[in-house]
C-alpha cells in the first residue's frame, strides 16, 4: 500500500464525557466490534485470547473512574484506528486536554438522562478552540430519558453547533429496542446479550413493515413516528464538510452497555471523520504526507507494566513515515536521537512496530531525556507548539517523613512531575525545599501520593498551602526587578519547571489588588502583566 493510502486510512479520535456518561464502556464496546476484545469486560492477555479493558491504574479499579488517558489501536473494515480514551473526572482535565492536542476528532457522549453537563461544556469548548469535529452519541437510551427532541434543541443551544441526527430512537428506557437510520430510512432493531458481553444480534427492516409495529408498544410506535416525519420537514441535512469544519455534530442514539446503535456510531463515525490533518509548526504548516518524519509527545507514562518500571513517551506522528532505529533531532536539546524501542500499545499490551504513518500514536520506551510537548523530527527547523499548560487551582506541599526513603521520593516524584500528574513550584526565597505541587482537582494530589506509594515505596505527607490561585508573570520583567513588585497580604513569587516566575495568590480579588498596585509595571513593558497560560503558548492548531 503507498503512502498517502496509509495516511487516508488512519483515524486518530479521542472519547470525552462528563463523568459517568459511559466513556469508558463505549470504548470498550468499540472495541469488541473492532474485533480487538473477544468478551467485552474480560481482562485475558492470551495469545489468542487478548482482551484489555482501558482502565489499568490500580486506583481506577479501585473508584471505577478513568484517571490516565490511554491509547488503544486496531484495524476495522480497512481503516487504521487510534483510539485514545481520557479521563472523565474534571480534576484531570489537563491530561485531557493534552491529548485532545494529538486527535483529528471527537466523539462525545451524553448521558441521555441528564443533557449537557458542565464537564462537556468544558471539553467542547477545547475541541472547538482547535477547531476539533466533534460527533455526538446520546448513551443511556436504555434508562429513562428526557425528551429527545429537548436534548437536541438542549445540544444546539448550549453549544452553539448545527445539530443533525443520523439516527433517532425507537422507544425509550424500558421500551428502547433500537434506532431508526434517519439517511437509510431503515429501522435496527437489538437483542440484548447477557451483560452485553458479546455483538448485540440485529434485525433491518422497513418502518412501514407491519412486524415493526408489534415490537413497540402502540404509543411508542405512534410518538417516534411522528417525531420522525418532524424530522424529516425540520432536521438539518448532514454535511459531511460542516462537520468536518466544526460548525455541525452529527447525533446518535443508544445504549453503550448493552450494544445498541454502537456499530452504526462505529461505522459512520469512520466513514465521515477526516484523515490526519494539517498541523502548525514553527515553519508554517505542515501537510501529513510532508516527506520528512515528524512528531510531538503528548502524554508520558511510567510503570504502565509495574514488572519493567519502564517510561513510554507516547508521540503523535505529524508527518512522513517513522521507521524503527531511525535517528532524528530533538530541537529543545539539539541532540540527535535514535528511535529503537518503539511499541503500538493496546492498554498495558506492547507489540514492537516497525514503521507508522501520519496520524499514528507511538510509545517510545526509554527516553528520559523526552518531556510533554517535545518535538521529534527529522527536519531540524519544524518545532511544534502544540501542547498547552492550564493554571492550577489547587495548591499544597508534599514532604518526605522518612530520610532512609529519600532517595526513592526523589525519584518517584521526578518522574510523576515529567508525566505532567501534577505541577511543582519553587516558591521564592522559600527557606525550606520542600516542592509545591499545584494542580486542577485535589484528586490529582491523591493520584500521586498513590502511586508514589504502589510504584516507589515511598510514604508522602500532604500539607495544605494557602493560595487558591497562580498566575503567570511577564517574562519581559527583568529578574532582579521582581522584588519592587507589590505583592498583597499572603502573595508570593515562585518559579515553574521551565523557571518561568509566577505569583501565587490567596484569593481572586488579590489578583486585582496586584493590578492595581503595579501599574508602572504594565506601562513598561508589551503585553498584558499576567496572565493564564505562560506567555507564548500557542493553542490553535491550524486545519
Amino acid at each position: 500500500m503507498d503512502f498517502q493510502k496509509e495516511i487516508d486510512r488512519r483515524r486518530t479520535f479521542a472519547i470525552i464525557s462528563h463523568p459517568d456518561a459511559g466513556k469508558t464502556t463505549l470504548t470498550e464496546k468499540f472495541l469488541l466490534y473492532g474485533g480487538a476484545l473477544h468478551l467485552a469486560g474480560s481482562v485475558k492477555a492470551r495469545k489468542n485470547q487478548r482482551a484489555s479493558t482501558s482502565d489499568w491504574m490500580e486506583l481506577e479499579k479501585q473508584r471505577g473512574i478513568s484517571v490516565s488517558s490511554t491509547v488503544l489501536q486496531f484495524e476495522y473494515q480497512g481503516y487504521h484506528v487510534n483510539l485514545l480514551d481520557t479521563p472523565g473526572h474534571k480534576d484531570f482535565s489537563e491530561d485531557t486536554y493534552r491529548v485532545l492536542t494529538a486527535v483529528d476528532a471527537a466523539v462525545m457522549v451524553i448521558d441521555a438522562g441528564k443533557g449537557v453537563e458542565s464537564q462537556t461544556r468544558k471539553l467542547f469548548e477545547v475541541c472547538s478552540r482547535r477547531g476539533v469535529p466533534i460527533f455526538t452519541f446520546m448513551n443511556k437510551v436504555d434508562r429513562p430519558t428526557r425528551d429527545c427532541l429537548e436534548l437536541i434543541d438542549e445540544l444546539e443551544k448550549v453549544l452553539g453547533l448545527e445539530v443533525c441526527p443520523v439516527n433517532w430512537p425507537l422507544g425509550t428506557g424500558p421500551d428502547f429496542k433500537g434506532v431508526y437510520d434517519l439517511n437509510r430510512k431503515k429501522a435496527h432493531f437489538f437483542e440484548r446479550t447477557p451483560g452485553g458481553a458479546y455483538r448485540a444480534p440485529v434485525s433491518i427492516s422497513d418502518l412501514s413493515d407491519p412486524s415493526v409495529r408489534g415490537k413497540l408498544p402502540a404509543d411508542v410506535f405512534d410518538r417516534t413516528l411522528e417525531e420522525i416525519e418532524m424530522l424529516d420537514v425540520v432536521g438539518a441535512t448532514l454535511d459531511p464538510e460542516r462537520v468536518l469544519a466544526g460548525r455541525m455534530t452529527p447525533v446518535f442514539f443508544g445504549s453503550a452497555i448493552n450494544n445498541f446503535g454502537v456499530q452504526l456510531l462505529l461505522d459512520d463515525f469512520l466513514r465521515l471523520s477526516t484523515p490526519p490533518r494539517a498541523r502548525k509548526a514553527s515553519i508554517g504548516v505542515i501537510e501529513p504526507n510532508f516527506e520528512k518524519f515528524s512528531g510531538f509527545v503528548f502524554k508520558i507514562q511510567a510503570n504502565m507494566d509495574p514488572r519493567h518500571r519502564d517510561r513510554i513517551a507516547f508521540i503523535r506522528v505529524c508527518s512522513g513515515k517513522f521507521t524503527r532505529d531511525m535517528n532524528v533531532f530533538h530541537p529543545r536539546t539539539g541532540k540527535v536521537v535514535r528511535l529503537s524501542n518503539s511499541q503500538k500499545l493496546f492498554a498495558q499490551e506492547r507489540e514492537t512496530v516497525d514503521e507508522a504513518y501520519a496520524g499514528d500514536v507511538l510509545g517510545l520506551v526509554g527516553h528520559s531525556e523526552f518531556t510533554i510537548g517535545d518535538t521529534l523530527t527529522e527536519e531540524k527547523d519544524i518545532v511544534y507548539n502544540a501542547i498547552p499548560r492550564f493554571t492550577p487551582e489547587v495548591f499544597a506541599f508534599l514532604r518526605n517523613p522518612s530520610t532512609a526513603q529519600y532517595k526513592r521520593f526523589r525519584t518517584g516524584l521526578d518522574q510523576l512531575l515529567q508525566e505532567g500528574v501534577v505541577q511543582a513550584l519553587d516558591v521564592r526565597d522559600n527557606l525550606q525545599k520542600v516542592p509545591l505541587l499545584a494542580a486542577v482537582g485535589p484528586l490529582q494530589f491523591e493520584v500521586v501520593q498513590h502511586r508514589l506509594t504502589n510504584e516507589y515505596n515511598a510514604e508522602s505527607r500532604l500539607e495544605s498551602a494557602p493560595w487558591s490561585a497562580m498566575r503567570w508573570l511577564n517574562p519581559e520583567i527583568p529578574e532582579d526587578r521582581l522584588g519592587e513588585l507589590t505583592l498583597p497580604t499572603g502573595a508570593r513569587i515562585a518559579y515553574d519547571r521551565a523557571e518561568q516566575p509566577v505569583v501565587l495568590f490567596t484569593d481572586e480579588w488579590s489578583i486585582d489588588y496586584f493590578l492595581d498596585k503595579n501599574k508602572s509595571f504594565s506601562e513598561s513593558i508589551s503585553g498584558d502583566l499576567l496572565s493564564r497560560l505562560p506567555f507564548g503558548e500557542d493553542l490553535t492548531v491550524e486545519n
